[in-house]
């Protein structure tokens, strides 16, 4: 197993390879932005299915959300991170160049997660997955992930941190103070309209 810390895994990252690290919900697979094709080709993910933006914290992704959106942004953003909720909102017009999506929009989450979190305050934001081959559900552990995922780094020290082993929560801006949702999971969000 390639265990790594976190100077070694932004190392990692700045040499365009993605790093396997935990999380509140699933084990994740990340890249710096401008290395998305990698997370593809190690998954083998289709193309068509977006990628979520990580951070540490609100403030580091809100460059990322369109002016329109910000406001509910904060809003549900401050009641539920750090948690298991990706939101996805229009996209920063400056920062669509990491799109992964094709309707403009980005999924944003902030995990509750110590070592999910020291590790983006240091790399910056990374575009995730969860850590499985795509079409198989995946491991919960370091040990189980390095088996499918052989030559990738994994962020150490384990045994990681038990995680809940459910997907996120998805929500999605529709307009102003109205919410979509898209795939209820872990948290239960009220209010959406």
């Amino acid at each position: 197993m390639n265990l790594v810390d976190r100077q070694s895994a932004l190392e990692t990252l700045k040499s365009g390879l993605p790093i396997i690290f935990p999380t509140d919900t699933l084990p994740a697979i990340g890249c710096l932005p401008e290395f998305s094709n990698v997370i593809y080709k190690f998954k083998k993910r289709d193309k068509n299915k977006p990628l979520i933006l990580m951070g540490s914290e609100q403030k580091q992704l809100i460059d990322y959300v369109h002016e329109s959106a910000r406001e509910d942004y904060e809003n549900i953003a401050s009641t539920y991170w750090p948690g298991a909720l990706t939101i996805v909102i229009p996209c920063s017009e400056k920062r669509q160049v990491i799109l992964t999506s094709k309707d403009s929009t980005l999924g944003l989450r902030i995990p509750n997660s110590n070592m999910a979190q020291a590790l983006i305050k240091k790399t910056g934001p990374l575009l995730t997955s969860s850590a499985n081959i795509s079409g198989f559900k995946g491991s919960m552990t370091a040990m189980g992930i390095a088996s499918d995922f052989p030559s990738l780094k994994i962020l150490g020290p384990i045994p990681w941190k038990k995680n809940s082993g459910k997907a996120s929560t998805i929500i999605s801006w529709r307009k102003r103070g109205d919410w979509r949702m898209i795939r209820e999971g872990e948290v239960i969000v009220r209010d959406l309209h």
